[in-house]
């Protein structure tokens, strides 16, 4: 190829610049090769041709092979049914309201009676049962030891943490029985400054908030921090309990009641703002990093807010979505028997032929997931082109030196 562009410039030379061309030949060839050789740095690409990714299931990611996936309505469909996100009402459950059980640190009330003629907490003999009044004795309130016990005049020591405070009356009753004439008890759980929630996060205000035997909710926990300072849309609310995380649309919260589960002692609520990101490179209208709403992402939702398609550089058979996958979403028969990263992921590379137009209603319910890189080759035709662009800007290039020495 370079003789024959050599020739062309030659020819294109002038007749008195051709009687010098003997001389000047060796100058041409290496102007030439010169603009050739820096012009292949110019015949880059944004990424691998159609035909490289394809054949990544020979190269291994972290000792795990890739596994290349056609998407079709089928793998579309198990992906989308095999990827629900966790719930706060399945994964959390429900607790009963705070304060209906004793625990540790609580401080209690308890406050006793007896019917007249009163034998434990009054003065024998005087009156009869039906002039006297009942007695009742004051017992100072009480915080519940480490050991979950606390004592009663009379009545010793009784355990009370994980009870409910009718429980402890009916033990405190069945103590004193024999001891008092027809006792009566009731507890009452006056301070449980132990039991609070943390609220952080892109809220107005962080706070740890008490929690009472009215059982609140995670809606009341952000309402009480001033609610959130983000569009409800582009907030996850994220529940920590123990050593248990789970994170939730804040719009999926309000939408279904089941959700809006009763918080627990020790909880942290943390409200999150657009936490789920994928990177979009090759052919897209836009190569970038794009945030995208915590409800979620489609393909073609995707393909939109970069731009589409580059028309005269993509390959609509190219468009790939790289994804380290959980395997549990995979089909069984895929995963079975698959290689995993050390973080338990199977690399996956998708692939998406637009040339099919029933593609754009599969990629209408294709997920698109945190930290996904949507990647679009160009086409075969494309580095052609560009040769071709290269080899013409340097002949012309050429033809006008020569119309220089005229």
């Amino acid at each position: 190829m370079l003789g024959q562009v050599e020739n062309i410039v030659v020819a294109s030379l002038p007749v008195r610049g051709r009687k010098a061309a003997g001389t000047a030949r060796t100058f041409v060839v290496l102007a030439i090769s010169a603009a050739l050789l820096s012009g292949c740095s110019s015949l880059g690409r944004s990424g691998p041709a159609t035909r490289t990714v394809l054949d990544g299931a020979n190269r291994p990611v972290s000792g795990a092979p890739i596994k290349v996936i056609d998407v079709t309505s089928d793998v579309a469909r198990v992906i989308l049914t095999n990827s629900r996100a966790p719930s706060f009402a399945e994964t959390l459950g429900d607790v009963p309201p705070v304060g209906t059980i004793i625990e540790s640190g609580d401080t209690i009330d308890i406050a006793l009676w007896e019917a007249p003629p009163a034998m434990l907490f009054g003065t024998t003999g005087l009156g009869t049962e039906l002039a006297a009044p009942a007695t009742s004795a004051g017992i100072p309130q009480q915080m519940v030891g480490d050991d979950g016990r606390i004592t009663v005049p009379f009545a010793g020591s009784i355990l009370v943490a994980g009870r409910t405070p009718q429980q402890v009356e009916r033990e405190i009753v069945s103590r004193l029985d024999g001891k008092a004439h027809r006792p009566q008890a009731v507890v009452r759980l006056v301070q449980n400054e132990g039991r609070n929630v943390t609220v952080v996060g892109e809220v107005i205000t962080n706070r740890r908030m008490p929690l009472t035997p009215r059982g609140e909710r995670l809606l009341d926990a952000l309402a009480a921090a001033g609610g959130v300072k983000q569009a409800v849309g582009k907030v996850m609310i994220q529940v920590t309990r123990g050593d248990q995380v789970v994170a939730v649309p804040l719009e999926t919260i309000i939408g279904d009641p089941r959700q809006n589960i009763r918080l627990q002692t020790d909880d942290v609520v943390t409200a999150l703002y657009q936490p789920y990101s994928f990177t979009s490179l090759g052919a897209t209208g836009t190569s970038a990093e794009i945030n995208f709403e915590a409800t979620g992402l489609s393909l073609s939702q995707a393909l939109g807010r970069v731009g589409g398609l580059q028309d005269n550089r993509a390959d609509i058979k190219g468009v790939f979505i790289f994804r380290l996958e959980d395997p549990s979403t995979l089909d069984p028969a895929m995963a079975s028997g698959a290689q995993l990263t050390p973080d338990g992921k199977i690399p996956v590379i998708y692939r998406v032929n637009l040339s099919d137009p029933a593609t754009f209603f599969i990629a209408q319910s294709f997920p698109i997931r945190n930290k996904d890189v949507l990647y679009v080759s160009n086409a075969p035709l494309t580095d052609i082109q560009k040769f071709v662009g290269l080899i013409t800007s340097t002949t012309f290039s050429f033809i006008n030196i020569g119309n220089a020495v005229k």
